[in-house]
């Protein structure tokens, strides 16, 4: 479990940046594979999502967890919230305690917010399309909304794809640099290939949404070494499937 230099200096929550370590999937999905939308056999997914809620609370129901769909879109879990469907977003917020939240990544970025003032939480998965698309600014919006203040916002950017693993077509730059022409600086080239940093976009948008503390880890999940599960790195060994890693974060 990695974690974070600014969340673990506050009290009030539990959280933490799970790896493939420690769980019971086997072969590709070796061994702590939280995706329940993976092939991997549901029995298996939910021993490692109990693995994980042990570790963050003995005492919670079950980790609140997305139908990701790479949108705008977040839920906000409230006291009045009853919904027993798993929703179609990209990113949960809460106010209520012993409630983990998470987000399942395989080199998309994982982000845990926490407002120490209100005690809100929120969870996002910003891939390069939710963070294209304003998933970042309408949860920072919607806290801020609730009574947030900037000043009081933490943001940790957990692991993901490194600029060096992501290649990209020019159509993918054009895109961006029709929204934004200072987007450029998120792109690298390196022997006439295209490379986009998107952790470092990632942050861009949070500071853009007015939040200035914001951690950045800096490890690359296509790296064997690190240990964490990469849609590219198992479509580059052709896998038929690939795990999910799961970032979570609770208010206690």
């Amino acid at each position: 479990m990695i974690k974070s230099k600014k969340l673990s200096n506050i009290k009030g929550i539990k959280y933490g940046f799970f790896n493939s370590n420690g769980g019971v999937s086997k072969n590709i999905y070796k061994s702590l594979n939280c995706g329940p939308g993976s092939n991997d056999t549901s029995s298996n997914v939910k021993k490692n999502l109990n693995i994980v809620k042990k570790k963050i609370s003995k005492v919670s129901k079950d980790i609140f967890l997305l139908n990701q769909i790479h949108s705008n879109k977040f839920v906000f879990i409230d006291s009045r919230y009853k919904s027993k469907i798993k929703a179609k977003a990209d990113a949960i917020i809460t106010n209520q305690k012993n409630l983990p939240i998470a987000v399942l990544t395989a080199d998309c970025v994982p982000i845990l917010v926490f407002d120490n003032q209100k005690k809100i939480i929120a969870a996002i998965h910003a891939g390069w399309k939710g963070a294209f698309k304003g998933i970042i600014s309408n949860v920072i919006k919607f806290m801020l909304k609730k009574g947030s203040k900037p000043k009081s916002i933490t943001a940790v950017i957990g692991p993901a794809i490194s600029v060096k693993n992501y290649e990209v077509k020019k159509d993918f730059y054009k895109k961006f640099i029709r929204k934004d022409k200072t987007s450029h600086k998120f792109f690298k080239i390196n022997k006439e290939k295209l490379y986009f940093n998107l952790t470092s976009y990632v942050k861009s948008l949070i500071f853009k949404s007015g939040v200035k503390k914001i951690e950045k880890i800096d490890i690359d999940t296509f790296d064997i070494k690190n240990k964490f599960f990469s849609a590219r790195r198992s479509k580059s060994l052709n896998h038929a499937d690939y795990g999910r890693n799961i970032s979570i974060i609770m208010l206690n």
